[in-house]
Parts: structure tokens; C-alpha cells; sequence
């Protein structure tokens, strides 16, 4: 399994940040990304409808011969990785674990904010985590659901975008937060925005940042997963909309990115 390539799966384009920092962390990596543009956001999906969405991305994904699976999606990751990790022969790796524990790892006053969408923040998943660790006193969660059409529209340093942020951050700085956890999967992408608004004060804990680590982690465990001599192969799949989805991502990874390739659902088992 040693060339065989890490699968990433999310709702839409936010887990290509995830793609970004694999380059990045893992270069040497060939990855195989689903986004599901057809049926995206899964935050304001049950969580019973979530499972099957997730099973049945994993399924493709397995179907071209993944040694890994990582569940990008915030919401999928909540709701769905015991059930991942049961129906998959492969390891399988989330966003909030890794997220909450370098949060944990960095907080200094134990006070540590967490933002996301709706149906991140509702479901209670990095407060849970979060409360778990040993160090982390308080956690202030705040759902930002404008954030993420603002990203997809390339707004990333907008007016409009900076007083939405401001908004957001009036809580979170009013608890005295001393980090934040970049819960939702565009959000890096905002990173200097959020930076601005909230001082050098506050650390910003980017969750695709650490999932990535998590996977370079899990990686060196296993001599049977170290990287091959051949160069990395990306390969991108979507539900709809592949044109679009090219556009984004070539803003999200800051190149240009091979054809995707559009799947029926269907073929996707």
C-alpha cells in the first residue's frame, strides 16, 4: 500500500484546504478527493442521513484503492467517523480530534473559542473534545454560517467580509479567549482576517492543518504507508458542478489543478 494514494472526502470544497496542507506536510503523497458538491452542506442534514452520505463517499473512495480515508467535512466528522471506522477496512481520520488537541496543546489561559457552521457548532462535537483535555478551563463555541459563502465568492479580503469576522469575534474576544479553533474547513483561508481582528493575542488553531499532521502521524507509524519514489497524483471527484468546483479550488490550493471528473452517486459504491 506504500503508492497507494491518502482518500479525502467533504460536502463541497472546503476539505481541498486539507488537500492543501497534504501537499504541503506530505508532498511526496498522491491523494484521491470527493467533494459532494450535488448534496452540499450536510450541516443542515440528520445525522442518520450524514452516515449514509459518508458511507457511501467512502465507498468510492475504497473503490480506487485508498490506504486512508479522511473525513474533511466538520459535520461528517461529528456525526459520522464511529460508523467510518467500522465500515472501513482502512484507517480512518477526522477533523475535530486532531483540531481540539492542538487547541488544547496551545491554550494558556484554558480559554479556547471554536467556530464553525451551524451544524458543527450544534452538533457539540470540538466542545465535547475540547472539555475532554486536560488545560481547557472554558470553550466558547460561535456558529458563522456567513463565512462560508463568503469564501466560496472569493471575498477573502473584503470589506464586507472583515465586519461579518468582527461580528463573529465580538463574543468570543468578550470570554477572553486566548485561542481559536478554525472549525470549518474554508476558514483558513481567512486566516489573516481573523488574525486582524482578534491581536497576536489570540493563536488560531487551523483544523485542516492539523488533520494533516494527524495523517503524517499515522503514516510514520506504519513503515507499510511511508511514500514511494514515484511523484504525487491528484485526483478530483464531485457530485456537480466540476467547472465550478475547478475555479474554487485552484483559489483554495494556489494552483492549477488536473481535469475533475464528475460521479453519479450511483457509480459511486
Amino acid at each position: 500500500m506504500s503508492g497507494a494514494p491518502v482518500g479525502i472526502f467533504d460536502s463541497g470544497v472546503g476539505g481541498l484546504t486539507v488537500v492543501r496542507e497534504i501537499q504541503r506536510q506530505l508532498p511526496r503523497e498522491s491523494v484521491v478527493y470527493f467533494g459532494d458538491t450535488a448534496r452540499v452542506p450536510y450541516g443542515s442534514k440528520s445525522p442518520e442521513t450524514v452516515i449514509r452520505f459518508s458511507k457511501e463517499l467512502a465507498s468510492f473512495l475504497l473503490s480506487k484503492g485508498v490506504k486512508m480515508i479522511v473525513a474533511a467535512c466538520n459535520t461528517a466528522s461529528s456525526v459520522s467517523l464511529p460508523a467510518l471506522e467500522e465500515f472501513c477496512p482502512v484507517p480512518v481520520i477526522g477533523v475535530i480530534e486532531p483540531g481540539a488537541r492542538a487547541a488544547a496543546a496551545s491554550t494558556r489561559n484554558g480559554i479556547v473559542g471554536v467556530i464553525g457552521t451551524l451544524g458543527t457548532i450544534s452538533s457539540g462535537a470540538y466542545q465535547n473534545a475540547l472539555r475532554g483535555i486536560e488545560g481547557v478551563k472554558a470553550v466558547v463555541a460561535q456558529p458563522c454560517p456567513l463565512l462560508v459563502p463568503l469564501v466560496e465568492e472569493g471575498w477573502l479580503d473584503h470589506e464586507i467580509t472583515t465586519r461579518v469576522v468582527e461580528e463573529y469575534m465580538k463574543p468570543l474576544k468578550s470570554e477572553g479567549i486566548d485561542t481559536l479553533v478554525l472549525g470549518c474547513t474554508h476558514y483558513p483561508l481567512l486566516k489573516p482576517v481573523f488574525g486582524r481582528v482578534l491581536g497576536p493575542g489570540v493563536t488560531l488553531v487551523d483544523s485542516a492543518e492539523a488533520a494533516a499532521a494527524a495523517v503524517a502521524r499515522r503514516l510514520g507509524e506504519d513503515v507499510e504507508g511511508m511514500p514511494g519514489e514515484r511523484a504525487p497524483d491528484y485526483r478530483f471527484y464531485v457530485s456537480d458542478i466540476p467547472l465550478k468546483f475547478q475555479e474554487i479550488a485552484q483559489r483554495f490550493l494556489g494552483r492549477s489543478i488536473p481535469l475533475v471528473t464528475q460521479v453519479e452517486l450511483g457509480e459511486a459504491r
